[in-house]
């Protein structure tokens, strides 16, 4: 095994900046279409009802998504075999040449099969820059790297935020220029190819399957066929579908409820609504970039423990929190830092569970078919919701999800202060 560098210099910040900048706009992309996706389809079906456009939006939500967890898995089975920089620079180059394509978009097929393709380039971005930073990365920083390059995703939504509040004064078209923006990551890849070096790890396992020198099995076969691997990945994906189901149902409701105490206190909703969305998000920056910081002090495993408590506990905290919009607001704060902040355990652990050889297409199959896991429980938000009494009891019961989490948990083994295998 080719140990990491164990200084920090100029490589393992080039590497961060490249996969943080990724990984940025990957959030901007998707966050742009929550944002503007109702205009795209009001300037294409200018009559169209609100459950028209509902349905639209969502449509075209569920095909980036679906795109994102296909080319997710795929792409990071590629990451295994051309390498972590050339897959991160395919990745990056595809999703900015349909996100070109969709700025030019003509229907609503064509938005949302343009959609469903950059999907398909945003999902292998996050395992191949999860898998560079952490085999580029010393052991003692490796952690705080990746809970930096994870909090990308937060500031993107930001961005995105902010830039709409410009752009949308711009006219009944103004959403096509967000689409435009989000092109610019095309720049970096210049950058990346000149000063951005591929992972060394990556290289001694790819020589090793060149050379007949150890006989290798097509990656997926692989981590099905080990033991150990295989373990650690069903642990991990029951995990990963609890992470993401409790993170898209709180954010499908958060905005409504929010918006609907904003109205009894005399206040604009639909503002309130998106502020909402803005605290939710700070709240997640606290926790991403936190999350290498308390791994590295506490421990790969307290560090979860302690943050899927947190969930549950942020959980508790809403169900009792008073219905007036200030403590409210206060409540979905400490929410984002554990059920979207939680995300960042992903990018840390993941990678120091499975081998160099395996260890992009393990990351990527965890992170990205949890969402296929996942799916159901968003469509049964609804149902939970009027079932349940309302958006307090209904994040109550989600948030108690991570109990399955913490159990399976112990079923994986402690990484702090390990190399990783090789």
């Amino acid at each position: 095994m080719t140990e990491v560098v164990g200084q920090i210099g100029p490589i393992q910040r080039r590497v961060l900046a490249s996969s943080f900048i990724g990984w940025m706009f990957d959030g901007f992309e998707t966050s742009t279409l929550i944002l503007v996706g109702g205009a795209a389809v009001a300037s294409f079906l200018p009559d169209a009802d609100t459950d028209v456009v509902r349905l639209n939006v969502g449509t075209a939500l569920g095909a980036t998504l679906a795109g994102w967890a296909v080319g997710g898995v795929i792409g990071s089975i590629m990451a295994d075999y051309v390498g972590r920089k050339k897959m991160l620079m395919i990745s990056i180059a595809g999703y900015c040449a349909f996100t070109a394509l969709t700025a030019a978009s003509y229907s609503i097929g064509a938005l949302i099969a343009l959609r469903f393709l950059t999907g398909l380039f945003l999902g292998s971005e996050w395992s191949t820059g999860t898998a560079l930073v952490a085999e580029t990365w010393p052991d003692h920083a490796r952690a705080k790297a990746l809970g930096i390059m994870q909090s990308g995703y937060g500031f993107g939504f930001f961005l995105a935020a902010g830039l709409w509040l410009v752009i949308q004064p711009l006219g009944p078209e103004a959403w096509r220029w967000m689409f435009v923006i989000g092109v610019l990551p095309a720049i970096g890849l210049v950058y990346i190819r000149r000063e951005v070096g591929e992972s060394r790890l990556w290289e001694d396992a790819a020589a090793e399957r060149r050379t007949g020198a150890i006989k290798r099995d097509f990656t997926v076969f692989e981590l099905l066929q080990n033991r150990e691997a295989r373990s650690r990945a069903i642990a991990t994906l029951v995990m990963s579908a609890v992470t993401v189901s409790v993170f898209y149902a709180i954010s499908a409701l958060t905005g409504p409820f929010i918006g609907a105490l904003a109205a009894q206190e005399g206040r604009h909703a639909p503002s309130w609504a998106s502020i909402s969305a803005l605290v939710y998000n700070a709240g997640a920056i606290v926790g991403y970039i936190s999350a290498g910081f308390v791994a590295d002090a506490l421990g790969r495993k307290r560090y979860m423990n302690l943050s899927f408590i947190g969930a549950v506990a942020s959980g508790i905290l809403m169900y009792f929190v008073p219905q007036a919009l200030v403590p409210a607001l206060a409540a979905v704060f400490i929410l984002g830092i554990f059920t979207l902040g939680v995300f960042s355990w992903m990018p840390i652990y993941l990678p120091e569970l499975f081998a160099t050889r395996i260890r992009a297409t393990a990351s990527g199959v965890v992170f990205n078919l949890g969402r296929l896991v996942a799916f159901p429980l968003p469509i049964l938000t609804a149902f939970l919701f009027a079932e349940l009494g309302g958006y307090q009891s209904t994040v109550l019961v989600l948030c108690c999800l991570y109990i399955v989490s913490i159990a399976a948990l112990n079923f994986l083994p402690e990484t702090k202060n390990s190399h990783l295998p090789s």
